[in-house]
Formats: C-alpha cells, structure tokens, sequence
C-alpha cells in the first residue's frame, strides 16, 4: 500500500471513531434509554462532549476532501515525497484538531486545522502543476 493510503485510511479510520466517547457521554449523562431514544427535553452533554461532536463533524467535512484528493493523486500515479508529507501532516493535524476542540485550545484548534488546509493544498499543488 503506497503511503498516502496508508494515510487516508488512518484518517478515515480516526474519524470514524470519533462519535464513539461523545456516546458514551450521552449514556452517562441522559441514561441509556434517552440516549437511544428521542426525549422531549434531553439533558445537554458535557461541554467536551459537545465540542467532540463538532470536531467530529468538521472532521467528516474535511475528509471528503482529502479523499478525494488522496485519490485523483493515487489515480494519476502522483506519489513524492511532497504527497507523502501532506497526508503525514493531515492525519497528525486532525488528530491535534480533535483533541484540542475537544479541550476548548482555540489557538492550537485554529493552527491544527489551518495545517491540515495546508497539507490538502500541498497535495492539490501536487496534481495541478
């Protein structure tokens, strides 16, 4: 598997865990049969909670992205050290972007997902030049 694969899976693979803490969040806090169920007036989760599912949001959003990009590249046989870096640097700044959304770092949120624009714009480079 060439290395920016091997990337985006561990990307794709990251957030597709994400909702996994802020569920069981959602059980601690509503109990087990609101949480599966659709209550009138639900208990608020616990403020990282409702910032993780953010994070997990914006992550799903941006992955569309840099799938799509992984792929065009992999498509076109683009592969270089460059590509490889970018999807380096993507993974670790949405693993930064989540963890810090999650504990309310704004500046270390902002910079991590400006690195992870960043690195999607590196790999675009990549294919249009």
């Amino acid at each position: 598997m060439k290395p920016e694969l091997f990337y985006l899976a561990c990307v794709t693979a990251f957030t597709g865990l994400l909702w996994i803490p802020y569920i069981i969040d959602r059980a601690l806090v509503r109990g087990l049969v609101d949480s599966v169920g659709y209550p009138e007036n639900p208990k608020p989760q616990s403020p990282w909670a409702a910032r993780l599912m953010k994070a997990h949001a914006n992550a799903i959003e941006n992955l569309v992205l840099f799938a799509a990009l992984v792929l065009i590249a992999q498509d076109a046989g683009i592969s270089n050290s460059t590509t490889v870096g970018a999807c380096s640097l993507y993974f670790w700044a949405r693993v930064v972007h989540a963890v810090s959304y999650t504990m309310a770092l704004p500046w270390v949120r902002t910079l991590s997902f400006s690195a992870g624009f960043v690195a999607q714009t590196m790999i675009a480079v990549q294919l249009l030049k």
